[in-house]
């Protein structure tokens, strides 16, 4: 009895449709051995393409036909005569000399010097950086000039009588990040 109720459940069991059945994927290959062989077709075709190029054995070049000379295969050599040419060669150029200003002394007085300490299209911004030069102990001030391209308002520090003081108000400046440009100015 109990190979009947076997038999039984085989006969209900549903049977799958062969469609649906899964089949084992095939192995997958390494994309790095693809690549690998098309490198290695394109050198082997670089190759015979190379060696098409190449003339055939026998030929040798223009010497082979009998049409050139040994004497034209060899190139020439070069020759160097200016070491022979320009000691016998001679020049003859006449030249008058240039008048040398002299430089002026800068301890005779006659310079004074100027940094401008900013240049500004508003007067509020001059007047910040003047304000900024008041509190380091110099003695600022402000210039309005009309150019061409507007109202400027320049800070001027100076007039100083000598270098060395103009160069310790330049330290000042450089301490606090302000950039300034020195100015030469003749005294009357």
């Amino acid at each position: 009895m109990a190979r009947d109720y076997v038999r039984d459940q085989s006969r209900t069991r549903k049977r799958q449709p062969a469609a649906s059945r899964r089949q084992p994927a095939p192995p997958r290959t390494n994309p790095w051995r693809w690549y690998g062989a098309g490198v290695a077709t394109g050198v082997f075709l670089s190759l015979l393409l190379y060696l098409g190029t190449l003339p055939p054995a026998g030929e040798a070049g223009p010497a082979a036909d009998g049409t050139g000379t040994a004497s034209e295969m060899t190139a020439p050599k070069p020759r160097f005569d200016f070491y022979t040419l320009l000691p016998e060669q001679t020049l003859a150029v006449e030249v008058e000399p240039a008048e040398v200003a002299r430089p002026r002394s800068t301890t005779t007085g006659s310079e004074t010097y100027l940094l401008q300490a900013g240049s500004f299209r508003q007067r509020e911004d001059a007047d910040r950086r003047r304000a900024e030069l008041l509190l380091l102990g110099l003695e600022p001030r402000v210039e309005a000039s009309a150019t061409e391209n507007g109202r400027w308002f320049r800070v001027y520090l100076g007039p100083f009588q000598s270098h060395a003081g103009m160069s310790k108000a330049r330290g000042l400046t450089t301490a606090q990040d302000i950039e300034t440009l020195l100015l030469k100015r003749d005294s009357p």
